[in-house]
């Protein structure tokens, strides 16, 4: 695929956590036209967006990736060169809780789109047809989980163990049965865990910088030693932009942060920057409201990434390093506290799931 050539990117879940990231990294740094498709779920959050919402080279259709004839509609009216598709259910506490909508956007919601985009694949011809892509965006989680050593690649067997992987996993799946059978362009990519600006206040590190600041208690699973290797959310973006225009057809990218810690480590260096940043008042430290809580169900213990071969292939490798994102995500929250609390003003107060089962 020639790079230098402008592309017409259709975007799925670019109001979510790494899909505004993303979107906001192809307007800013590209001259890539961009289509998002989002449905504004809980943690779609159009605000995320705000700074780039007016640019001529940005559209946004909320629509359903499971309502067919909108994908159908969205392909035609826009004709993309490539899809870049991350909308999905993502939190493991959630599927627990509630598997069903996790079988229905992250399997039904893929089928649909693999299916807009081969009937809209078929219809190209020429350059346009070489160039177009199909980029599914998926997780480690689907590998299962990892002993004391060793790292997963991109042929490690799928060994899923939560709702959430499961459905992952089974995404994965079709999107290579679409380039097996009907020899769509699809490309895959499994990331490690996301981490930075607005990430919805459900995952591990902005609910322990947000109850930490609300002086509440800190959760922490188990024991504190399950152990995931963290990926800042705009290399992440990057490194998503780098396959798509530069991947092989047909590959499976894993996208790693090299930056392995235990949860508890994670926790305890959040609350020292914390405490460097905004003391608290009594002049304790942060770490003093960590609170150790039951384990989650199948809580995998390790997730590692060998992201060597997206490295040596396609030049890609993380910008932050073991503290810099974790500096840099934690003064992002203290900075935008109106964005937020706007979220824990509706009916998610930080609280617990996936523990009733």
């Amino acid at each position: 695929m020639d790079t230098t050539i402008p592309m017409k990117i259709l975007v799925t879940g670019g109001c979510g956590f790494i899909g505004s990231n993303l979107v906001r990294l192809l307007i800013e740094c590209t001259e890539h036209e961009v289509l998002n498709v989002d449905s504004l779920t809980y943690a779609g959050n159009a605000e995320s967006l705000n700074d780039i919402s007016d640019s001529e080279r940005y559209q946004f259709l909320k629509a359903d990736i499971v309502d067919t004839v909108a994908m159908h509609k969205a392909f035609n009216d826009f004709k993309p060169d490539c899809v870049m598709h991350l909308a999905a259910e993502s939190h493991v506490d959630r599927s627990i809780d509630g598997p069903a909508a996790f079988i229905q956007t992250n399997i039904v919601g893929t089928y649909s789109l693999l299916e807009a985009s081969r009937k809209y694949y078929s219809s190209l011809a020429g350059i346009y047809k070489d160039r177009f892509r199909f980029l599914h965006v998926s997780t480690d989680e689907v590998y299962g989980s990892l002993g004391e050593t060793g790292y997963f690649t991109e042929t490690t067997p799928y060994d899923p163990h939560s709702p959430y992987s499961a459905s992952k996993a089974s995404s994965d799946h079709l999107a290579r049965a679409w380039l097996d059978t009907y020899k769509l362009p699809v490309l895959v990519t499994n990331c490690s865990n996301n981490y930075g600006p607005f990430q919805f206040p459900e995952k591990l590190i902005p609910v322990v910088l947000l109850r930490a600041l609300r002086g509440e208690s800190i959760p922490v699973y188990g024991n504190g030693e399950n152990i995931r290797d963290w990926l800042y959310v705009v290399d992440h973006a990057e490194a998503l932009l780098t396959v798509v225009t530069k991947g092989r057809i047909g590959e499976t990218y894993n996208i790693g942060g090299n930056n392995e810690r235990r949860n508890i480590d994670l926790v305890r260096l959040l609350c020292s920057i914390l405490d460097s940043i905004r003391p608290r008042s009594d002049g304790r430290s942060y770490q003093d409201q960590i609170t150790f809580v039951a384990d989650r169900p199948g809580h995998d213990q390790r997730y590692a990434i060998d992201a060597s071969k997206i490295r040596k292939e396609l030049g890609w490798a993380p910008k932050q390093d073991h503290t810099s994102g974790f500096q840099k995500t934690v003064a992002w929250y203290l900075k935008n506290e109106t964005w937020w609390s706007r979220i824990l003003d509706g009916s998610y107060q930080l609280e617990r799931l996936g523990s009733n089962v």
